[in-house]
């Protein structure tokens, strides 16, 4: 990527861009995998360049995960420019023209919104009439839309202004090195490409818990709840990525293409198959109603209904102050139809073999299976291959999640992102569950959720917690 950008960061004084984008673009300049770049911060508070970029240093110094470097800051800092949102489109594009003048010629411009869903058509417009449309591209945070009729009227707006291919919808999961891994793991191996299928594969697992409250966001939680902050724009997009099929090739367009037949192919959701809790004490913060349905968690059931997948359970499991934080993808495979080893071998106390995805920020993977233990008779244990990207020589080339996305959007590729048609045909299949929402029940702050997420599952059993836990980079400790 050879072609310098205008970066136009909306919220710029947010917790977002001070823990994560304006670091990140820093490191992207820096690294010199993006070209030269001005960046303009606009938002509500009464900065001016100076004290905006008194502001990025700050976040810089405490947020920055890589060596902070004072030289490396001193050549960042003048490419920060500040533009209040109150003093209109006019400063915006006046601003723009300037800094374009800089870079010469005719610069790419990304522009990120990381502001609250109500303002996001206003930003949009503000790009508009600001002149800002051509040339660029627009990186918008979730949600989505709450449902099918309000994300079909989002779209609809957005994109009087913005075609399709210029909108890039961001799910920071799918950022992490992780969720790429799943596409290389599948489709660059054949030992297991051929068995990832309804023949091989029992059930699957999607679990993404949380211990983290809600920290001061009950008023934006209060109109969204677990199931549309987490599931439609997280863990549906991750399921995707494990149950497509092949691509014709690696290009984005492929790749959304596939996903969106896993999403043509899924089932509406049957509330029968979907538990809603909340935790106790979420009614006693600010902003929460006495008497609130909104979910803190969610667990449930969701079926592909194609050749693939036909028949195989994809158990979905979210929910906030949990006990413990995770996110995980896990395969269970199929167990032998018959059992050759003598009672008391051990074979079938741990259930079956698993192959199982860490997308947290170590990006991990583990294969469990049956092995015979050392001595004499025939007694098994279950026994696990682990590998951490720490362990590997590049470990240190890893971008963030937000970097990733950020570096991906400038450079037009898609693979990342979601799209219109796969986002309205999520809200589609959730009709369903919205249209006859089960009742919340009660969890503990600390627990896995309501009692009654084994019965969903049963007779199988959640993944989490783990029996084992993971190997410590660089041991061989289990």
């Amino acid at each position: 990527m050879n072609e310098p950008h205008l970066i136009v960061l909306f919220g710029a004084t947010g917790d977002l861009a001070r823990r994560k984008l304006l670091p990140g673009i820093m490191h992207l300049l820096q690294s010199g995998l993006v070209p030269d770049s001005r960046i303009i911060g606009v938002s509500l508070d009464d900065f001016d360049d100076e004290s905006f970029r008194d502001f990025a240093e700050k976040a810089y110094r405490e947020f920055n995960t890589r060596t902070v470097d004072d030289e490396q800051w001193a050549a960042f800092a003048p490419k920060l420019s500040y533009v209040n949102v109150a003093a209109g489109p006019e400063a915006l594009a006046s601003a723009a023209a300037a800094l374009e003048q800089e870079l010469g010629g005719e610069p790419r411009r990304l522009h990120y919104l990381s502001v609250p869903p109500k303002a996001a058509l206003d930003v949009i417009h503000t790009l508009d009439q600001a002149g800002l449309v051509e040339r660029s591209r627009i990186i918008m945070e979730k949600p989505f839309g709450t449902d099918l009729a309000s994300a079909k009227s989002l779209n609809a707006e957005i994109h009087q202004v913005f075609d399709e291919q210029q909108i890039f919808r961001i799910d920071h999961f799918l950022g992490k090195e992780a969720a790429l891994n799943i596409l290389a793991f599948r489709f660059a191996n054949g030992l297991f490409e051929p068995i990832w299928n309804r023949n091989f594969i029992d059930h699957v697992q999607i679990d993404v818990p949380e211990t983290l409250s809600l920290d001061g966001r009950s008023g934006f939680y209060e109109g969204t709840g677990a199931f549309k902050d987490m599931v439609v724009t997280h863990l549906f997009q991750v399921l995707a990525f494990m149950a497509m099929e092949p691509p014709t090739s690696l290009d984005s367009d492929s790749i959304s293409e596939e996903k969106n037949k896993v999403f043509r192919s899924m089932l509406p959701l049957d509330p029968k198959f979907v538990v809603r809790g909340q935790y106790q004490g979420y009614r006693d913060e600010k902003g929460v109603a006495a008497d609130s349905e909104t979910d803190t968690f969610v667990a449930l059931k969701a079926e592909i209904d194609n050749w693939r997948w036909a028949g195989v359970p994809f158990y979905l499991r979210t929910g906030k102050r949990m006990a413990e934080g995770a996110r995980i993808i896990s395969i269970a495979f199929r167990e032998p139809p018959k059992s050759m080893f003598p009672t008391g071998s051990g074979v079938g106390l741990a259930g079956p073999d698993h192959l199982t995805f860490d997308l947290a920020d170590a990006s991990r993977m583990s294969l469990s299976f049956y092995g015979k233990r050392p001595g004499p008779g025939m007694r098994l244990d279950k026994l696990s291959m682990q590998f951490a990207m720490q362990e590997t020589e590049r470990a240190g080339e890893v971008l963030e999640a937000y970097e990733r996305l950020i570096y991906d959007a400038m450079r037009g590729e898609r693979t990342l992102f979601t799209t219109a048609e796969g986002i309205e045909r999520l809200w589609e299949i959730s009709e369903p569950l919205l249209g006859d929402t089960p009742p919340v029940r009660p969890y503990s702050p600390g627990t896995w959720g309501p009692n009654a997420i084994h019965q969903l599952i049963a007779p199988k059993a959640w993944r989490l917690p783990f029996e084992r836990s993971w190997r410590k980079p660089n041991t061989n400790a289990e």
